[in-house]
């Protein structure tokens, strides 16, 4: 998100996104694949229900007493040799991690994909303190040489095609054209090996952090999440409050939910819980851990209407159904956060001044409700800001015009046979008129009305 708050353009970025055949067909694959994964996953999963609503449930229970958690979790991550700093917001939390960084003389950091730096634009300021960062997971590290921010939250480089990957590649790393995803995942190692041995720094987040033991766990798949953790001398972790759980005991539900849900996969290759420093007589691990909690809204979100948001575990599932989603990408959203969850929190962590547009980027269809699996009701919390949008007065008049005429013909049935004939009749006209805009890309009104052709 930017420093200076704009107001995001859901609708034009959206006429772009849908023009480009490439990122639709790669979307498509991608979403399409992560979906069949993800229902084969599911299958062999006894009382799914029963275990969507465990999660539910814990996660309500930290949102509800959040500061309680938090305050429990930072004595016992103290406890266990880690140096806890609360960030109130952004900026706060970039001043804290740059001065860390700064006091240390830290000049190179290798990064775990972590959403929340994404949030806070950790990369950007870090280079403004003159310190290098390298992102290290394969998505992040695509989107970091394209000089792009993510498109989705757990498959950054969703967009892009294996043929525009390997084109980035031959440019950027000097090697030979290839579209192969094994010789391309090895040019990344390659390249990346040398920044983990001499990073002076690593950097991650949070997919959970145990409130009991004050401990961090971390989800990854490509084994590069333990390099940032260990090698480097200094781990410093960002993660948002809403990311504790009560205890351990918590987290084998969640180790089922998360991967299930995100790539389809029983579980992902590297589970990382993450206690304190380096122990005596331990081999591995960060001589320095400091932990940066950051609020940046949380807590106002807590005691709100839309609390129930945070009890998202950023599976991207929601992403993965989302017809919108599914057609346009992450990238119209113009936010570190995309598709149905992406537009709640981006609106309430901007504001509605400025995020207003992506209160009518969903169908309201409800597939990501269905998908969820801690059962976030997003359908009824866009709706509410959809409502909220509307009485505080951001609709276009145009729009309003529109849905007062709309909403005046619905009630009248003479007014709405009017209407249908009028529209069946008129189109064509309007076609000439409007060329290639909006009216273009919905469908042709049919010239016999549904109740007409039933009977």
């Amino acid at each position: 998100m930017s420093h200076v708050k704009t107001v995001l353009n859901f609708r034009n970025r959206s006429i772009t996104a849908l023009s480009d055949p490439t990122l639709r067909k790669a979307l498509r694959k991608a979403t399409d694949t992560t979906n069949t994964k993800r229902i084969e996953a599911f299958a062999v999963v006894p009382n799914f229900q029963i275990r969507r609503d465990m999660a539910s449930s814990i996660r309500m229970e930290v949102i509800e007493n959040l500061a309680a958690y938090v305050d429990k979790f930072s004595l016992n991550a103290t406890k266990a040799g880690a140096i806890v700093h609360r960030a109130h917001d952004a900026e706060s939390a970039r001043t804290i991690i740059g001065d860390i960084l700064m006091d240390r003389g830290v000049q190179k950091v290798v990064k775990a994909k972590s959403m929340i730096t994404e949030e806070i634009e950790l990369n950007i300021h870090l280079e403004r303190r003159g310190i290098r960062s390298f992102e290290t997971d394969l998505g992040e590290y695509i989107v970091q040489m394209a000089g792009e921010r993510p498109s989705h939250i757990t498959a950054p480089a969703i967009h892009k095609s294996r043929q525009q990957i390997g084109r980035l590649f031959s440019e950027k790393l000097g090697v030979d054209y290839t579209d192969d995803p094994e010789a391309l995942t090895s040019f990344a190692q390659k390249a990346l090996r040398k920044e983990f041995l001499t990073a002076q720094a690593g950097i991650t987040g949070a997919n959970f952090a145990l409130a009991e033991s004050g401990s961090l766990v971390l989800f990854t798949n490509e084994g590069n999440g333990r390099m940032v953790t260990t090698v480097p001398p200094l781990h410093i972790a960002v993660m948002s409050l809403e990311k504790i759980i009560p205890s351990l005991v918590q987290l084998p539900i969640f180790l089922e939910l998360l991967p299930r849900s995100a790539t389809g996969q029983p579980i992902t290759s590297y589970v990382s819980i993450i206690s304190g420093t380096r122990k005596c007589g331990e081999v591995s691990g960060a001589e320095e851990l400091h932990i940066v909690l950051l609020d940046n809204g949380r807590s106002k979100i807590a005691a709100s209407d839309y609390r129930e948001i945070l009890k998202c575990i950023r599976c991207g599932a929601c992403m993965n159904v989302c017809p919108v989603y599914g057609l346009v990408g992450g990238h119209c959203y113009d936010s570190t956060y995309a598709g149905p969850m992406g537009i709640v929190l981006t609106i309430l962590l901007e504001g509605m001044e400025h995020a207003h547009t992506l209160a009518d980027a969903s169908t309201l269809c409800g597939a990501c409700v269905e998908v969820c699996p801690v059962q976030v009701p997003l359908v009824k919390l866009i709706s509410k800001l959809r409502e909220r949008k509307v009485r505080e007065n951001f609709p276009t008049a145009l729009e309003r015009s529109g849905m007062l005429a709309f909403g005046l013909a619905s009630e009248t049935p003479i007014l709405y046979g009017l209407g249908q004939w009028s529209l069946g009749t008129l189109w064509p006209v309007l076609e000439r008129v409007a060329g290639q805009g909006p009216l273009a890309r919905i469908p042709k009104p049919h010239q016999v009305p549904l109740r007409r052709r039933l009977k």
